[in-house]
Parts: structure tokens; C-alpha cells; sequence
């Protein structure tokens, strides 16, 4: 272990080896976290024989979980077993698979609804409570709903204060039933129940106490209140916690981080070690200066003094353009340059403040036939077949799952209309059931009174019994066997080829298909449910190429802890960067701050401003 405490530079080994108990490490950019978190995970097991199922680590991405995971093993020689590392989402859903018999309204299956899912069950609620969704829009009552539960606020506690608030509240409290009926939890949910549960089942709690007595965290200066309040609830037994931040790199408030979190830590432990870690192992001194240049003007915040044994470097080359149409023109020409100089496209990213600013920058890349990859373009997961396969798979493992079922119940179409499906819901409903449940009773009891026409009631059996045979079959097959049995029975292929504009498309929404069965296949998940749980929680940075041969394009938000030898930042005029939305807030305006200071400190090399 010695030999590996030396590659250490002074502070990194203070965070590494400083005795148990609470730990405040304030990390600047590129100043080597990850290795202080997984040396800190070697130095607990291996020099302080803590065993590795005590030990808890949280990061905020699948991807940085895998990369800590893979190094840590390097470090170890591939001694882990029984180690929690994860995101938080991943590790409550783990806790709550395994506690289904305390929590009240969900059973073991229960399903996950991303982004789409959860805008389907706000439109229900609306429709249900009477309530236009043109004057309450879905995802003004969405970001309501979802600031709640990063709060710990239920409906039965949240308090309304104005009209558009109490129109909120009824929503949020249709919305939980409907999540509750379809066995489904959002992601926000994931984090709020187990809080919920600690608080509600005192032994549950002391069992997690007791498994995980160390915790090590990242990216800390991103948590919001249900994230600290869970780490708090595990740590109150030892206070064996270890938390990496930067207040500096705060940048997403708007999905309910706090960076006071870093603040609050130091009140709930007076007497926790604070360690901060200055020396960068990325960037030039005169990227370093520039950032610092511009993080000083936020206020409340502790001072680092960044530093690195790169001194000097290339000056940050400023542009002024008359509008984007020729700032891209200029971000492709330097890029043609670079090459011509001997640089790679993938040393290159160009980086941005909001989605939209993106087609611009496309459209000259395409122009110029320069290879580019887009970072939060329809991503896999959200692509119409994808979300087509994943739903009937869902459906199958959970046939409360009314979402699932709205989707395919007549894709591919087979004869089901929406005044059949009418009908059949509010059948299900007179029954009390789900419409799937009532569906494969349909096929399954020739007994059962229904009100279907023959046409409709074949066109509804054949559908029924075909999923009531795979439901029977879902336990014993593998997920890629499910996946052939419902595209095959569906003709699925053939749906996609009558339905695709052109042979072109019809091959690549199949080779989509294809793809995630081969995720199926390798990815590593046993079962159903470790497959749709993986899904579900994949994020738009995961599964990036490591070194496509492409420039890159993303927003400032998805750059955070990535790196690239020369990044362009772009917009930078007043109403883009700093966002129209902060120039009349303090608060905000520094948060615009901390967002170009990720930008920044993103290179290594070179800075292209515009």
C-alpha cells in the first residue's frame, strides 16, 4: 500500500489516510478526486481491514461508478466482494427491492418511468382532475412535483401558497395515486421512499447502519436535500463519512442541488476534518488563472488557490463574431487548422449553454464533412422502437404498468382502436383492476361478462393470451429469449418496415432493436428486473465512446467531469451565457459563473472563446 501512497501528492494523501470519522474534501477541478476516493476505499480495506460490504460509495453517474469501481480493483487485485458503489438512484432502488415487505403501495416488480412516463401520468392526472393542460402545462407541473419530493414533501404536507401551487398539489397527490396503481416509482421517488421508509421503520434503518459504516461520497456540492438527508440517516449511527465537493462546480440548482450541502455538512459535523486539494493535474497555469479570474467574484464561497506544474502555456484566444452563423464558421475553421497541425478530432469539443444553440454548429460541421457527435441527441433509450421493446418488457414484468400498456396495446396495430381501449379501461376499472390484469382475464376466463363486440373481443384475446404466455414464461427465460418471443409474435420487424420512410430508416430502427437486445445479452444483467433497472437509470453521458474519431458537441451541463485537450466555448453574450433568466439575480448570476468556470477548467491545453 505504501508504494501506491507515494504516487500521492501531500494533500491527496492527508484525505487518503486520515483516520475514520467525517471527512470534507473540497477537490478543485482535475485535482485527482477519483484517485482520492478510490485510494481511500483501498487504504479502508486493505490497511484498515474494514470489510468491503461495510463500506458505501456514491457517485452521480453509472459511468463514474464503473470507472471507480474498475480502478479500485486495479488497486486491489480484484478483492471487492460485496462493496456498494453506485448512484444514488441505483443503490435506493437496491435498498427498496429488498424491503418491498415494509413499504406500503409496491411489490417487488415494481417499475421505474422515466421522463416520458412521468409527463403520460401528469396528463392523466390532469384529465382526471378536469384541468387544461394548455393553462397547467406538463412539465411546469412536473418541475412542481419533482422540486416536492427533492424536498421530502408529499402531498399531504405540501403547503400551497398561491393558486397555480394549490392546482400543484392536487395534481402531485393524482399523480402519486396513479404511480401507486401501476406499481411504478419515478426517479425522485427512488430517494424520497427510502428517506421515508428510514424514518417510518426504525429497524430498517439500523440494519443499513449497520451494513454500511463507512460512507464515501462524490460530487457532494450536487446533492439536493433528500440525497443529504439519506446520507445523514445512514451516517448518524458512526459518522464515518467521507464527502468530495466543489462548491465552484455547482451547477445544476435547477434539478434541486445545493451547494450549501458543503456548508450544512461542516454545521452537522463541527469537527470534521476539512482537506482541500489545489494542485491540478489537468489544465495549463494560464487556463487555471483565467478561471480563478472568474470565480472570484462569486461570493460565500472558500477560497482555493489552484495550482500546477504546467506554468505558461497557449493564451486564451477571444472572439468576437457578428452572429452564430459566423462564430461557427470561425469554430470550424480553427478546428481545420488544428488538424492541419497535427491535432485529432477528438481532442476538440465545442461547448454551449442550451440545446438549441446546437443546430447551428451542425449544420457548418456538416457543411464541412467534419465528423461530429452530439451529446444528448435522441438517445438510445428514448428512440421510438427502443421505448416500444422496453415497454412490452416492462409490461410482462409488471402488468399493473398502465403506461406500458397505453403504449402497445395496438403497436404493431392490430385492430384494437382507442374507442376499444376506452372501453376496456373502463371496464377495468368497474372491476378494479388494470387494464392489462383485465386483459389477460379476458383471454384466460371464457366465463368472465364483458361488453366487446366479436371483432374487438378477437382482436383483444389474441393480444391477451399472447401476453399472458409470456408473463408465464418471464421468470424461467432470459431477457434476450423474451425479446425474440415478443418480436416475433408481433412482427415487429414487419411493423417497422411498412411503417419507415424509407429502407435506410427501416434498417436503422431495427439495428436499434438489435442492439438493445444484444445489451440484453451483454450487459450483464440476470434477470428482468436488474435489465430494466439498468435501463431505466442509464444516463445521457454513459455510454459515451471513450475516443470517437469526432468532434464533440455538448452543453456546458453534460461536460461536467469530462476533459478534452482543446474545448471551444461559445455564446457568450448577455441573455445566452449568463442565461437571460439570472441577469436580475445574484443567485443566479453566480451559478452562470460556476457554469463557465466547469467550461473552462474542462481543458487541458487550449481555450477558444466566442
Amino acid at each position: 500500500m505504501q508504494s501506491f501512497l507515494d504516487t500521492l501528492n501531500e494533500q491527496q494523501r492527508t484525505a487518503v489516510t486520515t483516520p475514520p470519522g467525517p471527512v470534507l474534501v473540497l477537490a478543485g477541478p482535475g485535482s485527482g478526486k477519483t484517485r482520492v476516493l478510490t485510494f481511500r476505499i483501498a487504504y479502508l480495506v486493505q490497511e484498515l481491514k474494514i470489510p468491503p460490504w461495510n463500506i458505501l460509495a456514491v457517485t452521480f453517474t453509472n459511468k463514474a461508478a464503473k470507472e471507480m469501481r474498475h480502478r479500485v480493483e486495479q488497486l486491489m487485485d480484484g478483492r471487492l466482494r460485496g462493496l456498494t458503489m453506485g448512484t444514488f438512484h441505483s443503490t435506493c432502488a437496491r435498498i427498496l427491492r429488498q424491503e418491498t415487505d415494509v413499504l406500503p403501495y409496491y411489490d417487488r416488480d415494481f417499475v421505474i418511468f422515466d421522463t416520458t412516463d412521468q409527463q403520460q401520468v401528469v396528463k392523466q392526472a390532469l384529465a382526471d382532475l378536469n384541468l387544461d393542460d394548455k393553462k397547467f402545462p406538463v412539465n411546469k407541473m412536473l418541475n412542481g412535483i419533482s422540486n416536492a419530493k427533492n424536498e421530502l414533501i408529499t402531498p399531504d404536507i405540501y403547503t400551497a401558497t398561491n393558486y397555480i401551487a394549490e392546482v400543484t398539489k392536487r395534481v402531485y397527490a393524482r399523480y402519486q395515486e396513479i404511480l401507486h396503481a401501476n406499481n411504478a416509482m419515478d426517479f425522485d421517488d427512488l430517494l424520497m421512499n427510502v428517506v421515508h421508509l428510514f424514518d417510518q421503520q426504525p429497524q430498517v434503518l439500523q440494519k443499513y447502519q449497520q451494513k454500511y459504516q463507512h460512507i464515501l461520497v462524490d460530487e457532494f456540492q450536487d446533492t439536493n436535500t433528500a440525497q443529504y438527508g439519506l446520507l445523514q440517516r445512514i451516517a448518524a449511527a458512526h459518522a464515518n463519512i467521507l464527502v468530495v465537493g466543489d462548491s465552484d462546480q455547482s451547477i445544476y440548482k435547477w434539478r434541486g442541488a445545493d451547494y450549501r450541502n458543503i456548508n450544512k455538512f461542516r454545521e452537522s459535523y463541527p469537527e470534521a476534518e476539512v482537506i482541500l486539494l489545489e494542485q491540478n493535474y489537468r489544465s495549463t497555469q494560464i487556463i487555471l488563472d483565467a478561471a480563478k479570474a472568474v470565480i472570484l467574484h462569486n461570493p460565500n464561497r472558500v477560497h482555493k488557490d489552484l495550482f500546477t506544474e504546467r506554468q505558461g502555456g497557449e493564451k486564451l484566444v477571444l472572439r468576437e463574431t457578428y452572429d452564430e452563423q459566423e462564430e461557427a464558421e470561425k469554430i470550424v475553421n480553427d478546428i481545420e487548422k488544428l488538424l492541419l497541425n497535427g491535432r485529432s478530432l477528438n481532442d476538440c469539443a465545442v461547448m454551449y449553454r442550451t440545446n438549441a444553440q446546437s443546430r447551428v454548429l451542425e449544420e457548418m460541421f456538416m457543411r464541412t464533412t467534419i465528423p461530429y457527435r452530439l451529446v444528448g441527441a435522441t438517445q438510445f433509450y428514448k428512440r421510438r422502437e427502443v421505448k416500444d421493446i422496453i415497454a412490452y418488457l416492462r409490461l410482462i414484468h409488471n402488468p399493473l404498468d398502465s403506461v406500458s400498456f397505453n403504449r402497445v396495446i395496438n403497436t404493431p396495430t392490430r385492430g384494437i382502436g382507442a374507442k376499444t381501449q376506452q372501453t376496456l379501461v373502463t371496464w377495468a376499472q368497474a372491476n378494479g383492476r388494470q387494464p392489462a390484469e383485465a386483459l389477460i382475464r379476458l383471454a384466460t376466463d371464457p366465463d368472465v361478462q364483458h361488453p366487446f363486440r366479436s371483432r374487438a373481443l378477437n382482436a383483444l384475446t389474441d393480444f391477451g393470451r399472447m401476453l399472458h404466455a409470456w408473463v408465464t414464461v418471464s421468470d424461467s427465460a432470459a431477457v434476450s429469449e423474451l425479446m425474440d418471443l415478443v418480436l416475433s409474435q408481433t412482427e415487429y420487424h414487419l411493423y417497422i418496415t411498412n411503417s419507415a420512410r424509407d429502407e435506410d430508416e427501416a434498417r436503422d430502427r431495427w439495428d436499434n432493436v438489435m442492439e438493445l437486445r444484444n445489451v440484453a445479452v451483454t450487459g450483464g444483467s440476470a434477470t428482468l428486473t436488474e435489465f430494466l433497472e439498468q435501463v431505466a437509470l442509464v444516463s445521457e453521458t454513459d455510454n459515451l465512446e471513450e475516443n470517437p474519431n469526432a468532434v464533440t458537441l455538448l452543453t456546458l451541463h453534460a461536460a461536467k467531469g469530462l476533459e478534452y485537450p482543446i474545448v471551444f466555448l461559445c455564446g457568450l453574450e448577455d441573455g445566452i451565457l449568463p442565461h437571460s433568466r439570472s441577469l436580475e439575480d445574484a443567485e443566479a448570476l453566480a451559478e452562470e459563473r460556476r457554469l463557465f468556470y466547469v467550461g473552462l477548467t474542462r481543458a487541458k491545453d487550449r481555450v477558444y472563446l466566442s
